[in-house]
């Protein structure tokens, strides 16, 4: 990156927060929801386009880089889009920029095309892109600094009761629905059930268009606070005189939000893959998408727990603990067979579930007028997802099983910023709300 991007003005209500914040972060919520549940019906498509298109791994995992190399495109035109239309509107325009990208969809599996797919999911990604710059660093800022880990775990836990869902939506109405989804083990379709297991997404997309307008109208008509921006002038004039790079807990931050993702990401793209093999557990598609909801229910419980763990012990302390319980599970993964192989997979996800949110408080912690600049460096570094393409070709090439050590690999670097690169240097004044 050439230099720091804005995620808009320091996010600040003009009203009293004891009365406004908490039904503003309830909506909040939902919307961290729904991108969640949105993001893991991608999940459950990799298999189910495989089949369809007859796709490698690595061109499989090619359509999850291109969902988050979204999020490195989309971040600096939506913190410009923020800091032009406000805050309410930009979450009405993303939220009808995935609207638009769902009926998409439907329109590819019409055709069926793996372009007009990758194109349509480009722009789901990129509606998400834009609610994330900035919903993330809002929750971060509306209370204490010292519970903010805290609270976006909490809020977190919506999202992953989103990812939890999510999977056995997609198991009933697309991979319950298709030829490759119910049969055992890989298949080898014909043109016309390639072309009726494609159009299986139809109903699917359209629904979730559906949700996503009215949710776009309850946004636009609910009054949220006004956001404005927490002594912008101020805030400028201190720009000038401190620098991103100065603060290890940032520049260290970027590369673990980063690398994170890679690991998140691969595991829930391979998952069903991995558990339908006969030396694993022998599911059908359809049968290991509903185990994938397992995976995700873990990161849900871990943030509800870890939300209140950090209300009495220090945020690193608990985030090198996840990390080496997800290091041992991913080792566990990698060296052993059948249903432990599969139960171990399924146990990271309560070890990865503290780690987003976490990594993203302890990164903006002591940035003071700072702040936004440093989130939106870290919403763009979700970008890491895109790199999940690294795991497929190492699955294509090592064997699926192995490209877990690519996994394990990344639990270290998170050890790390937790134990070192995580401690604040420089701190600034937090920015204060009024």
């Amino acid at each position: 990156m050439a230099g720091p991007i804005s995620s808009g003005a320091a996010p600040v209500a003009t009203h009293n927060p004891g009365t406004r914040y908490g039904p503003a972060l309830a909506l909040l919520a939902s919307l961290f929801f729904m991108w969640g549940f949105i993001t893991v019906i991608n999940n459950t498509l990799l298999p189910h386009l495989r089949s369809v298109f007859e796709l490698s791994y690595t061109q499989t995992t090619l359509i999850e880089s291109v969902w988050f190399i979204a999020y490195f495109v989309a971040s600096i035109p939506s913190a410009k889009l923020i800091e032009r239309v406000g805050y309410q509107k930009s979450l009405v325009i993303g939220l009808l920029i995935m609207a638009a990208g769902a009926l998409g969809m439907t329109v590819a599996a019409s055709i069926p095309s793996y372009g007009v797919t990758l194109v349509m999911l480009f722009v789901i990604a990129s509606g998400i892109t834009l609610l994330q710059v900035a919903a993330n660093p809002y929750v971060a800022v509306v209370g204490k600094p010292e519970t903010a880990s805290s609270r976006l775990n909490l809020v977190q836990a919506m999202n992953s009761a989103g990812t939890m869902l999510a999977p056995m939506f997609g198991a009933y109405l697309i991979l319950g629905r298709s030829k490759a989804g119910t049969a055992q083990g890989e298949v080898v379709l014909t043109q016309a059930e390639r072309l009726a297991d494609a159009q299986s997404v139809i109903l699917p997309y359209v629904l979730v268009a559906i949700v996503l307008v009215v949710l776009a109208f309850v946004i636009a008509r609910f009054p949220l606070p006004a956001m404005g921006s927490a002594t912008s002038r101020l805030a400028k004039e201190e720009r000038k005189k401190h620098s991103l790079w100065s603060h290890r807990n940032l520049v260290f931050g970027i590369p673990a939000i980063f690398i994170y993702l890679i690991a998140e990401i691969g595991v829930a793209n391979l998952f069903v893959n991995f558990v339908s093999q006969p030396t694993i557990a022998n599911l059908t598609h359809e049968q290991a998408g509903n185990y994938l909801s397992l995976l995700w229910g873990g990161m849900m419980v871990g943030r509800f727990a870890g939300s209140a763990i950090m209300q009495k012990f220090d945020a690193g302390h608990v985030l090198a603990a996840f990390s080496v319980g997800a290091f041992i599970v991913m080792m566990v993964t990698v060296f052993t067979t059948g249903p432990v192989a599969m139960w171990s997979l399924i146990l990271v996800g309560l070890f990865h579930s503290i780690m987003f949110p976490t990594i993203f408080t302890l990164g903006i912690k002591g940035l003071g007028p700072l702040t936004e600049e440093g989130s939106g460096l870290l919403v763009m570094a979700i970008a890491g997802g895109a790199l999940v393409v690294v795991q497929g070709w190492m699955a294509d090439h090592y064997g699926l099983q192995t490209s877990f050590l690519l996994t394990a690999a990344c639990e270290l670097y998170v050890l790390f910023y937790a134990l070192w690169g995580s401690k604040t240097t420089q701190a600034l004044p937090e920015p204060e709300l009024h």
